[in-house]
């Protein structure tokens, strides 16, 4: 009879009745209650497949033989009893359209194999159990005419006959059954979305919320498009009895680590944990280290400050004892006198040269040799001021013409990522390659704070709490919104045509031609797909009886729980998956919830993807202009008085912008900074001796000329790094120059005040004291430049852009800042000097006054109050004391604040105050509720073509249990640890499901101009009849060749998903596999997602267990056979290349640093001619700068990153200007004693470095705590006011004090050559005397001269060759 008839429906009901026949209903062992088709249910409306229902048929079940037992075998072969014995109550076309049903099943269980089996075997039970009229109770039928269509051979004709169908119907089954079937299915994955295949098949209860029961009841529900008709499953509870008559089913369903009835494997660790291997606990997070219940770290800085004060007390002790008896002993002996008698004082010895050491000889002519060659220098540059000035001019125009090829890096990506050479940048590179970059995200975020929520009494899923943004007007606001934004259309002056969204959007599903509808937009809409129509619309529904409208609401609750549904179950209908073709998730569509509770969302989320061309692509400023547009309308949006949202919004463009609108508004505070600077470097630098001759004695021309030589400088270091094609960045534009001027001034300040200071000699001219002048400091200057620019240098090794180009910048601008002050400022200085030596006004030089100038050196204010005031006070030895424990106890206080210094730089610090980023960044980490995605890339060298290569990647049946997939979802059981929350998609478990002929995906036209071609699931014609791999394995592992592979492999990626094959790899794979010209495969990718993460110290931290989990997967691929040596899997994800910096940031800025402070004290011991100990107090006080720099940072919130090395390598720098000045003054000074020497070079050279560096610093310094950009306000003015306080604070109070205890001997080759000198100009005395008074009274003057030559040296010093003059 099958064979021989079809049925079609012809008409749909003749009394449209529908009664229930339970009390009629016959139940015995070997009868059905059904048996063969009747049609199409006509109560099914907008079904999604064609709901074929059976006929109402109470017969004895029938034997099967042949074709009708094969089919069964096949569908369902849990009823098999052997050949000859089998009995079924279902036709062969029954057995067809439960075949063709269950295939939309197995498309996604497959992949476990006892699932699947588990899932068929009850509607096997129900549509073909020889014993059917005891296991269901048909509950409605109804008479339907029917057309009987005889059979060609025949010749007979067409017969209309009343018959009586099924519409629904009872189905009693075990709750054991049920629950263990429930089991084995509930955790399988749907790879491309890392969800679960249970939560397409549970309705609105969604994965969370899915029970056995309600796993049932959306099978059994034919309003969802895929039921049939009506089928109320009954989960009879063991042990309770069944209704008269009926049989409760009792079965046994499989585990899903068990093997099926046909040989198929358990399932796969991923879908099943039961069968997931034991695994090793994880070692347990490193503690902090602690001593007991303290701080380890606080422990050991306690300890360290206590045996410091310690040795230090004990230095005081052992030097008061040894000072006591040497005053016994002074007191015992009396005065010491020499051969001849004569008393000789103990602080100036007559020195024997043999006395003399090798460091002292080497200071003495390292000294002389820098004092004569400058001092040569500085006469020839004062003599010749016009010629030297336009030689600098001429050096610096050809290095500043280099300026016209200069770049500016303005991508954040290149600033302050990694270094090219770095882990992330290649690997970003790699995975940017075309055609694989990430879509660019356009993103608003919107609330309704002020807007009151209410309840609503739903029908279908009963009371709900909706939130007021989500309300209907407010939807329709955001639909009207999103369409205005869709509408965007420009002419492209780039492409000559009109441009609109679909020419630069993200269409995963056509991405050939795609149209409006086709791009990527996610909002709560597009569960509308974007109608207003669908938005209004209402239905009536009846359920159990009650009978209600439902209208958005129920559809609303229903997609956010089953985002993959092609229909609700709702009277409405209506499809969740958006206009686009793609699954709108709900953390795409809302956000603000808490657990599975979608109705109290708190924000709205719409999300416009678009596609990500490279810079010198074309597209790539079209794709900038519909951002740019895109801004346009949203802020004019905002300022809509008649707007009830408050949003937060950005473009992909929106951080580049902020970051260089920020740096263009501050460029004025930047320029008030330099100007404050200058009008201080103006008046300081006057030497004012009467009101009448200020416009004479003022030095703002001078003062102007430092700043143009610092100017110049910079622009000479711009130039020649943009000649060699070294680019620039804002940033060095505003850091460099504030570095060099503080480092300039500081020399300016020093040459100037000497020279105010100093008395010009008898015949002495005006250029040869300014070359006598600058003998005496240039030496100092070199050594502090010198230190300054190596210092620079050396942090060029860095790995990072920034910090490694503005050392690079800054490193020749400070070199050759040195360098146009020994030439073009001396020329300056010594032009006007001769302006004032004519008492000429400044500015009117035509101008002069009459008023003579003072033959006084002028002093000044500070000079003055450091000898008398600053200096005793410091150096008092119960000063000294205090100095040393305060100093050190700061010391250890900042070593144990330093390592709590925070790593990082978050992403809202890089904006300006009044950035509408930061509002963004504050609702991103407010409402989203997933974290951005990560992939896990892998390298050419892998063959995954082979049957191993497949299952070390896969997680469905059969794979490995320690695959790629496999890691990465056994990560994502510990996300506090692993900080990965969704599992990876895997293109190779879909292949692999794809081609299973279980599924109706892969099948190839049998007829026709495409014959063996592919043949879609869409297509509905009957001419693809044959699958591409005809019979699945009989243990469920399926594997193609590879022949097969590589054929279906691109007709797999191109397929687009849809109801009939979810499987299809377009959108979700197509890029994820890169294959070359040969189809041999050279990376993919799969896609997982991050937990939250809100800031850099959790984004860091992300990145490191994302690197480790990769590559303890290489580790274990590389083990496969064939795999290329050099085969990596490596995490990517958007900002990995921003944080890949900070996890090495700390050994590298420890390296930078280091770097830094070796030419420090290696210059510094040089200059000083090998002065070991001078370096080492030198090295050791810019040392402490820089830990308590650190320490203060970690008290005032300042994070650790590139941007603060950058500053810290620059607090190097000025410390140098603080410390070395000091350092060398003391070391060249002959007082007597260590605490004068400290006094003298606290007055002369301390009052130059405070007038010089610090008043210079603070001011402009100052004016940056107006800047409006954070990064300005935090790494600028809060760190720079820190390093320059603590530069002054250990220059000018600790350092001395350091030197009065620690500090070095008088040099005895300089007392060797005083004492010489003068012994000299004695005998010349002598002689002339001796022709007067006689050899007798001339040998009395010689004796008494030798042994108080040094009593004079105090009130004849300024009269000393210039070489060993220590006075700066």
């Amino acid at each position: 009879m099958a064979d021989m008839k079809s049925w079609t429906l012809t008409l749909a009901l003749f009394t449209c009745v529908a009664f229930l026949v339970t009390t009629e209903a016959q139940h015995a062992p070997g009868y059905c209650s059904f048996y063969e088709e009747c049609g199409r249910n006509p109560s099914v409306e907008s079904p999604l497949i064609e709901p074929i229902i059976p006929c109402l048929n109470y017969s004895p079940a029938r034997p099967l033989q042949g074709a009708h037992y094969t089919k069964l075998i096949q569908v369902c072969p849990m009823l098999d009893q052997g050949v000859g014995k089998t009995k079924a109550c279902c036709s062969i076309n029954q057995l067809n359209s439960l075949q063709k049903s269950l295939q939309l099943s197995k498309a996604v269980l497959n992949r476990c194999p006892s699932c699947a089996e588990n899932f068929a075997h009850i509607h096997c039970i129900n549509t073909c159990s020889p014993d059917q009229s005891q296991i269901v109770n048909i509950t409605q039928v109804m008479n339907m005419t029917i057309t009987t269509t005889p059979a060609p051979s025949t010749n007979g004709t067409a017969v209309n006959e009343t018959r009586e169908v099924v519409l629904g119907y009872q189905s009693f089954i075990s709750n054991t059954f049920a629950e263990a079937a429930f089991q084995s299915c509930k955790n399988v994955r749907i790879p491309a979305t890392g969800g679960y295949a249970i939560a397409t098949m549970c309705g609105r209860y969604g994965s969370a919320l899915c029970t056995a029961q309600r796993w049932y009841d959306f099978q059994g529900d034919s309003s969802n498009g895929l039921a049939p008709l009506k089928v109320e499953f009954n989960l009879v509870p063991e042990g309770q009895p069944a209704p008269p008559g009926m049989v409760v089913y009792s079965g046994r369903a499989l585990g899903c680590n068990e093997n099926t009835t046909t040989g198929g494997q358990a399932c796969s660790c991923q879908d099943c944990k039961e069968s997931c291997p034991a695994l090793p606990p994880l070692p347990e997070p490193a503690k902090p280290f602690a001593v007991g219940q303290l701080d380890g770290v606080l422990v050991i800085c306690i300890i360290v400050f206590s045996c410091l004060s310690a040795v230090f007390l004990g230095f005081l002790i052992f030097k008061f004892k040894r000072q006591h008896s040497k005053r016994k002993d002074s007191e015992k002996g009396g005065h010491k006198k020499d051969r001849n008698g004569n008393t000789v004082s103990e602080a100036h010895p007559i020195i024997d040269p043999k006395d003399i050491s090798c460091t002292d000889r080497n200071s003495l002519a390292t000294q002389e040799f820098l004092g004569s060659f400058f001092r040569a220098w500085g006469t020839m540059m004062a003599e010749n001021p016009v010629k030297v000035l336009l030689a600098c001019l001429v050096v610096v125009v050809v290095f500043a013409i280099g300026l016209y090829k200069i770049e500016l890096t303005t991508d954040p990506v290149q600033l302050w990522s990694v270094s090219p050479s770095a882990a992330a940048a290649p690997k970003r590179d790699f995975h940017d390659q075309p055609p694989d970059p990430l879509p660019a995200t356009n993103q608003l975020i919107l609330t309704a704070p002020q807007r009151p929520g209410h309840m609503y009494d739903s029908l279908v899923f009963g009371m709900q709490n909706f939130s007021g943004i989500l309300s209907k007007d407010l939807i329709e606001q955001v639909l009207e919104l999103q369409q205005r934004i869709q509408a965007i259309e420009f002419f492209s002056e780039d492409l000559q045509r009109n441009v609109s969204l679909k020419d630069v959007c993200f269409a995963p599903l056509n991405p050939s031609n795609p149209s409006i509808t086709d791009c990527a937009v996610n909002s709560l809409p597009q569960y509308f797909q974007n109608s207003m129509e669908n938005l209004d619309a209402k239905a009536n529904m009846t359920q159990l009886g009650v009978t209600k409208e439902v209208d958005w609401r129920d559809h609303f609750i229903y997609c956010v729980n089953s985002p993959l549904s092609f229909k609700d179950i709702t009277a409405l209908g209506m499809s969740c998956m958006a206009d686009y073709g793609g699954p709108v998730f709900p953390f795409l569509a809302v956000g603000g919830y808490k657990g599975q509770d979608f109705t109290q969302a708190e924000a709205l989320i719409m999300t416009f993807s678009l596609n990500n061309y490279p810079r010198d692509d074309p597209k790539f400023k079209v794709v900038l202009e519909w951002e740019q547009r895109f801004l346009d309308i949203i802020q004019a949006y905002q300022i809509d008085p008649q707007v009830n949202f408050t949003f937060a919004y950005m473009a992909e463009r929106s951080l580049e912008d902020e970051i260089n609108r920020t740096t263009a508004e501050d460029i004025p505070i930047f320029m008030i900074s330099y100007a404050v600077i200058f009008l201080y470097i103006a008046l300081a630098l006057g030497d004012y001796s009467s009101c009448k001759r200020i416009l004479v004695d003022s030095r703002l021309l001078v003062g102007l000329g430092g700043i143009l030589v610092v100017g110049c400088s910079v622009l000479a270091s711009m130039g020649f790094y943009a000649w060699i094609g070294i680019p620039s960045s804002l940033v060095i534009l505003q850091v460099v120059p504030f570095l060099v001027l503080a480092v300039g001034a500081d020399n300016i300040f020093i040459l100037v005040l000497e020279y105010q200071r100093d008395t010009r000699q008898v015949g002495e001219s005006r250029q040869k004291q300014i070359g006598r002048v600058l003998g005496n400091v240039a030496p100092s200057m070199l050594l502090c430049s010198l230190s300054e620019s190596i210092c620079f240098f050396m942090g060029a090794l860095s790995t990072m852009p920034a910090v490694r180009s503005f050392a690079l910048y800054a490193a020749l601008a400070v070199l050759m800042d040195f360098m146009l002050q020994m030439t073009a400022f001396v020329a300056l200085l010594s032009l006007d000097v001769r302006r004032q030596d004519a008492s000429r006004c400044e500015v009117a030089c035509c101008v002069t006054v009459s008023t003579p100038r003072s033959t006084k050196p002028n002093q000044g204010i500070l000079l003055p109050f450091m000898k008398k005031f600053y200096a005793p006070v410091l150096l008092h030895p119960v000063t000294r004391i205090l100095v040393m424990v305060v100093f050190m106890f700061m010391f250890c206080s900042c070593i144990f604040l330093m390592f709590h210094v925070k790593v990082g730089l978050d992403q809202e610090l890089s904006m300006p105050t009044n950035s509408y980023m930061l509002e963004y960044f504050k609702y991103l980490y407010k409402y989203l509720e997933v974290g951005v995605p990560t992939y896990f890339v892998t390298t050419k060298g892998f063959n995954f073509t082979s049957v191993t290569g497949m299952n070390a990647v896969c997680s469905s049946v059969g794979c490995d249990p320690f695959s790629l997939t496999q890691k990465i979802q056994y990560a994502t059981e510990f996300p506090d640890r692993s900080y990965l929350a969704i599992p990876a998609s895997s293109w190779v478990d879909d292949f692999i499901d794809w081609l299973n002929p279980g599924s109706k995906c892969c099948r190839l036209y049998t007829s026709g101009p495409n014959k063996n071609k592919f043949c879609p699931a869409s297509e509905t014609q009957d001419i693809c009849r044959r699958k591409c791999i005809l019979f699945p394995p009989l243990d469920g592992v399926l594997r193609p060749t590879v022949a097969q592979f590589e054929r279906y492999l691109p007709d797999f990626l191109n397929n687009r998903p849809d109801l009939q094959c979810p499987k299809g790899g377009l959108g979700a794979y197509d890029k994820a596999v890169v294959r070359d010209a040969n189809g041999e495969i050279i990376a993919t990718r799969f896609m997982a997602y991050h937990t939250t993460v809100t800031n850099s110290q959790e984004f860091t931290a992300s990145l490191k267990r994302a690197r480790e989990l990769a590559l303890n997967i290489t580790k274990t691929m590389r083990q496969i056979p064939g795999t290329s040596p050099d085969f990596e899997v490596f995490p990517y994800t958007v900002t990995y290349v921003f944080y890949e910096q900070y996890l090495t940031i700390v050994s590298e800025g420890l390296f930078n640093i280091s770097l830094c402070l070796l030419p420090t004290f290696v210059v510094c011991c040089i200059l000083l001619g090998l002065d070991l100990r001078s370096g080492l107090l030198n090295l050791l006080t810019i040392v402490m700068i820089t830990v308590d720099t650190v320490g203060i940072m970690t008290l005032w919130g300042i994070d650790f990153n590139a941007v603060s090395l950058i500053n810290l390598v620059t607090a190097v720098g000025i410390s140098v200007e603080f410390v070395s000045h000091l350092t060398r003054s003391f070391a060249l000074s002959i007082q007597p004693t260590h605490v004068e020497r400290a006094k003298e070079a606290t007055a002369n050279m301390g009052s130059a470095v405070l007038a010089g560096v610090a008043m210079t610093n603070l001011p402009g310094i100052v004016v940056l705590a107006f800047a409006k950009a954070q990064l300005i306000q935090i790494f600028f003015f809060r760190l720079n006011l820190v390093i320059t306080l603590l530069g002054l604070v250990h220059g000018l109070i600790f350092l001395p004090v350091l030197l009065s205890f620690f500090g070095p001997g008088v040099n005895k080759a300089v007392l060797l050559q005083l004492q010489t000198k003068k012994a000299i100009e004695m005998e010349e005395y002598n002689s002339k005397m001796h022709d007067n008074m006689g050899y007798v009274e001339d040998h009395d003057n010689t004796n008494h001269t030798l042994t108080s030559w040094q009593a004079d040296t105090t009130t004849e010093r300024e009269q000393e060759p210039d070489a060993i003059k220590t006075k700066l």
